[in-house]
């Protein structure tokens, strides 16, 4: 178990899980709680933040959002983890679901390697794990699937076409992160390259926060029922046959209000913000 003392000059590259608050580690907790700074995304829910960072703490604000002016660029994110950890403080970068998974981590590693700085990395619960597990969806259940395939589709140009003939082919459960918007597109590419009817969708909204929601459909009657719809961030997508499980495993009820559980971004959202116990200092 590692115990360091304040002021070592170190970056703790941490996740916080995905939504729900009490789907963080116990490392992760431990470390937020002996931090100088902590740097966080805007997929962190903020209980985690007023139950574990000390009061006088500052907390900065990097939220990125797709596609979003107000989004703070990974360069200054980067720059920031070197400022802090150049005046020899201890910080937390904090990151919602797990730091591996599409959480741009190469180049905050790469600047931390580059000058020398101490760090560690601090897994989480993925927001694929934690929708799967909230929406009652074994990804690779026996009988249904052997393996899981997680991707993204955020930009139209990232998927060749013969890598969507091997999508629609495969026995594995798909998993799209932050492809809520491209779903129309999803969903046709596997259609026009004739995914088996079999295989269901599920559109997990929110996952494991009191506003999750979970819509479930056919791929080939999805123009009928999805196609267009504007979907709450974060939004999960998983398809195969497991999802098929989640009407006879579902034990959480659907939220289907408009209520969003994680602030949108907003130009102020990268301001400093310091616990009112620290005086305003």
């Amino acid at each position: 178990m590692t115990n360091i003392s304040k002021h070592t000059g170190k970056v703790i590259l941490a996740a916080a899980g995905c939504g729900d608050p009490e789907l963080i580690t116990v490392k992760a907790a431990r470390f937020l709680q002996q931090a100088d700074i902590v740097l966080t995304d805007r997929l962190v829910s903020e209980k985690i933040l007023e139950e574990y960072v000390q009061p006088g703490t500052e907390i900065i604000y990097v939220g990125k959002q797709y596609n979003r002016d107000a989004s703070v660029q990974q360069q200054e994110i980067c720059q920031l983890l070197l400022k802090y950890a150049l005046q020899n403080k201890l910080v937390v970068r904090l990151k919602g679901g797990d730091v591996s998974f599409f959480s741009n981590i190469l180049d905050e590693l790469q600047i931390l390697v580059d000058n020398n700085i101490p760090y560690e990395v601090i897994p989480g619960v993925t927001a694929a794990s934690g929708a799967a597990a909230y929406a009652g969806i074994p990804l690779t259940a026996r009988g249904y699937a052997t393996s899981v395939r997680f991707l993204t589709f955020y930009k139209k140009d990232i998927v060749t076409d013969e890598y969507w003939q091997e999508l629609a082919a495969t026995k594995d459960t798909l998993v799209f992160y932050m492809s809520s918007e491209t779903l129309d597109t999803v969903v046709e590419n596997l259609v026009q390259h004739k995914i088996d009817a079999a295989k269901l969708l599920a559109v997990v909204e929110q996952a494991t926060t009191p506003q999750q929601n979970i819509s479930v459909t056919g791929l080939y009657n999805y123009d009928t029922t999805l196609k267009g719809k504007k979907f709450a961030s974060p939004t999960l997508v998983i398809i195969g046959k497991v999802v098929a499980l989640h009407s006879q495993f579902a034990w959480l009820q659907n939220n289907p209000g408009d209520e969003n559980y994680f602030t949108s971004i907003d130009k102020n959202i990268n301001l400093l913000k310091v616990s009112e116990d620290a005086g305003g200092k």
